[in-house]
C-alpha cells in the first residue's frame, strides 16, 4: 500500500515537472517572470538570508521603478 502511493506520487511529481503554473510574457529569449512572480522570488531569497534586507529593498526599488504602473 505505502509503496504504491509512493510511486503514485512519484509519478505525479515527474509529470508536472514541465509545468509552469505561474503567469508569465513570452518574449524572444524565452519565458519572462512577471514583475510579481520576480517579487515574489525576490521575497523568498531575502527570507532564506541569501542576500540581506539592503540588498532585497535596493533590488526591489530597482523591480518597481523599470514597472511604473
Amino acid at each position: 500500500m505505502k509503496s504504491s502511493l509512493l510511486l503514485i506520487l512519484v509519478i505525479g511529481s515527474v509529470s508536472m515537472a514541465g509545468c509552469n503554473f505561474s503567469p508569465s510574457v513570452q518574449s524572444e529569449t524565452g519565458t519572462v517572470p512577471t514583475l510579481g512572480r520576480q517579487l515574489i522570488d525576490l521575497q523568498k531569497t531575502e527570507q532564506a538570508g541569501v542576500i540581506t534586507p539592503e540588498q532585497y529593498e535596493a533590488k526591489k526599488a530597482e523591480l518597481l521603478k523599470g514597472n511604473l504602473f
